[in-house]
């Protein structure tokens, strides 16, 4: 990334304040010998592995106190599968949001939406409009589709071969699919899409994963059948890589729009207008108004999709319910829509990427399972209503949130709930 000149000067100014070039080169160069610091690693949660592993890290009693409390120490072993190197567990504040209403394909009732979260205001936001969604009847909730993508790719000499490799593949599907759900009870190689960019291929393998949210799932799976390609196919490539970074894994990507990664949901809500002035102290129509102007904001700044912060929800609700984080990054591409509808406020949503599951990953720790079986979708056979809730409780975010910018709440209310300001 470029800066201009100013700020490239200012840049450098501040850098060498109070040194010349040559002592910051000396700070900058590499530095020999054995690291000061020597940890105890490894994946054992055993006492004895834990307690070499704190007396290498040399931290206070105080600091180990409060990240291996006793039932942390007393329950490390239902960690072992999670984190390596296991020290203990942080503690994040969880609120609950809710009562939600979602009339779905698969999620149908009342749900309290359990968040973690440390930004104050967040979870009061989306129960505010949790709750107006439920006065209103609940939200319809649709699961449109469902695929996790593993891309791997292959080198060739020439676009020749590689087209031949392409070939080859297509006339073997059958035998892919076979080695591949082979390493799996509930994995399904669902699809498989070729992209071919000169004389490299990039094989774009979609599984169906159950009730998980499958990232392991797919690797294992796909990595089984490139094995099997480069023991089978004539036409051996240069070089290949389980992934190509063609699949969109935690990334915003254009392709969002284009296939599904996870489950893909939409979600709408029609809101009377005496409601929205009621429960958001504005009118529908400043509603349909401001989304029309963050839309054309998000296409000026160069947003994938239009949305208000999809992320904040979804990162505090994967938090407490043991999903993959870090899959915020492609989970929160989608588009908010809002019309007017006479006097009343229509609302959608559309999230076509939640990698999210109910078994399996996260999902089975202590208090990661405890948030599930508050949302009553702890384990096998419920996953596709928790996209489904998903979705919802991204619908009652923007619709908060954007009530509090039309209103001119917005700053007042951080000021208000962030009590014990630092």
């Amino acid at each position: 990334m470029s800066i201009d000149q100013r700020q490239a000067a200012a840049t450098l100014e501040r850098l060498l304040a109070g040194k010349n070039a040559a002592e910051l080169g000396a700070r900058l160069a590499a530095k020999d010998g054995a690291p000061v610091l020597r940890l105890a690693g490894g994946s054992g949660v055993d006492p004895e592995t834990i307690e070499r592993r704190w007396a290498s890290v040399g931290a206070s009693a105080e600091c180990r106190e409060a990240l291996l409390d006793a039932q942390t120490a007393a329950q490390a072993e239902r960690y072992k599968g999670s984190i390596e190197s296991f020290l203990g567990t942080v503690k994040v504040p969880v609120g609950i949001a809710g009562p939600l209403r979602v009339n779905g394909t698969h999620a149908q009732g009342d749900y309290l939406i359990p968040l973690a979260t440390t930004e104050a205001a967040l979870v009061a936001s989306y129960s505010r409009g949790a709750k107006l969604i439920t006065e209103a009847g609940g939200c319809a909730a649709v699961l449109v589709n469902e695929g996790v993508t593993r891309a791997p790719a292959f080198t060739f000499a020439t676009l020749h071969e590689a087209g031949q490799f392409i070939a080859w593949t297509l006339a073997n599907l059958d035998a892919l699919r076979e080695v591949g759900e082979a390493t799996t009870r509930h994995g399904k190689l669902k699809d498989l899409r070729v992209s071919l960019e000169g004389n490299h291929v990039y094989l774009i393998f979609e599984y169906t994963t159950g009730d998980a949210a499958g990232q392991n799932m797919v690797t294992i799976a796909t990595q089984a059948i490139c094995d099997h390609i480069i023991a089978s196919c004539p036409v051996q490539p240069e070089a290949w890589y389980v992934e190509g970074n063609h699949s969109g894994d935690k990334k915003a990507s254009a392709q969002s729009f284009l296939s599904v990664r996870g489950r893909s949901v939409t979600a709408e809500v029609l809101i009377p207008g005496a409601m929205v002035e009621q429960r958001l102290h504005t009118t529908a129509r400043a509603m349909a108004d401001y989304w029309r102007v963050s839309a054309v904001g998000g296409v000026l700044s160069g947003t994938i999709g239009v949305q208000g912060h999809y992320a904040n929800g979804l990162a505090a609700l994967y938090l407490a319910c043991g999903q993959d984080v870090a899959c915020v990054a492609e989970s929160a591409v989608g588009v908010t829509r809002f019309e007017l509808r006479g006097d009343d406020l229509y609302a959608a949503v559309t999230l076509p990427n939640l990698i999210v599951g109910t078994v399996g990953g996260g999902t089975g720790l202590p208090s990661q399972r405890a948030c599930l079986e508050i949302l009553g979708l702890a384990g096998a056979g419920k996953a596709n209503a928790f996209a489904e809730v998903v979705a919802a409780i991204s619908l009652a975010g923007e619709l908060s949130i954007v009530g509090a910018l039309v209103a001119n709440e917005f700053a007042r209310a951080h000021a208000r709930l962030a009590r014990g300001a630092r």
